[in-house]
């Protein structure tokens, strides 16, 4: 007897039963959407609707996500409770409909959700990485970037900002292609010096292409570099200018244009 159920059981579609079992759970299935009455589908509808106009306008998909679960669950809880004949709950649902309610709610919410055409898409997190190496300092503020290679640490970069020094070269007619190659001109100058002469520890750059706002009489142009000295540096600007001079001079800009930099010694 024993030997006979084993060849039974080894000659079963073993795939064939699984197909016919999975076959006969998505009917189940969906027998249960199809019978809840439309009546039901439109009240879950519009209390789901209902929920979600209830966050704020700028609620996330997570937000979402979450209000529609708690419905679900809320829901869920009181159609068993009716099911079961539970007494004294505010609701329009029948038994026979809270029965059939549990089942969608519970073991097919996924379809359902679909027939009444609830979609919330997924939320996408975007991450930033930082593939900077370790021990490597940023030279550059996030607002702007500044064009040609990394500056060194020494040159003390700062953005939006205009140093006021003696020239020991004028920028109108000492252009450099990037911040870092008027910085290295500074260091260079300082470098080779001769006695007595003025070494720069001061530089100041144009980066922009439409050329740098200045009060002097000049057109300061794109990659104009000026080498400066100053025993105790000081601000001329700094980030934007105020707009008691904006006043005072209508054609500044809003931030001051220029970068420049303290060398370290």
């Amino acid at each position: 007897m024993e030997e006979s159920d084993k060849i039974r059981r080894a000659s079963e579609p073993i795939e064939l039963v699984k197909l016919v079992k999975r076959i006969k759970h998505e009917f189940s299935s969906d027998e249960s959407l199809a019978e809840l009455p439309p009546a039901v589908k439109h009240k879950i509808t519009d209390e789901i609707l209902q929920r979600l106009r209830s966050l704020t306008p700028n609620a996330s998909i997570s937000d979402q996500q979450e209000a529609v679960e708690t419905w679900r669950k809320e829901k869920l809880k009181e159609a068993k409770t009716l099911a079961l004949g539970g007494e004294g709950l505010n609701s329009t649902l029948l038994q026979e409909e809270a029965g059939m309610l549990v089942k969608a709610l519970e073991s097919n919410w996924a379809a359902l959700s679909e027939e009444i055409g609830l979609w919330i898409p997924t939320e996408v997190i975007n991450q930033e990485h930082d593939d900077k190496p370790e021990g490597v300092e940023d030279t550059e503020e996030e607002d702007q970037i500044l064009a040609g290679r990394p500056l060194p640490p020494q040159c003390h970069a700062e953005l939006h900002t205009d140093y006021d020094g003696a020239a020991v070269r004028w920028g109108l007619t000492h252009h450099k292609e990037s911040a870092a190659d008027c910085c290295q001109a500074c260091l260079d100058q300082a470098k080779n010096a001769k006695p007595g002469e003025k070494k720069c520890n001061i530089w100041v750059y144009c980066p922009s292409e439409n050329g740098c706002y200045s009060p002097d009489i000049y057109q300061h142009k794109h990659m104009e570099c000026w080498l400066k000295f100053s025993e105790k540096p000081r601000l001329n600007f700094k980030n934007r200018y105020s707009e008691q001079y904006r006043d005072k001079h209508p054609k500044a800009p809003v931030m001051v244009p220029w970068v420049s930099g303290i060398i370290s010694e």
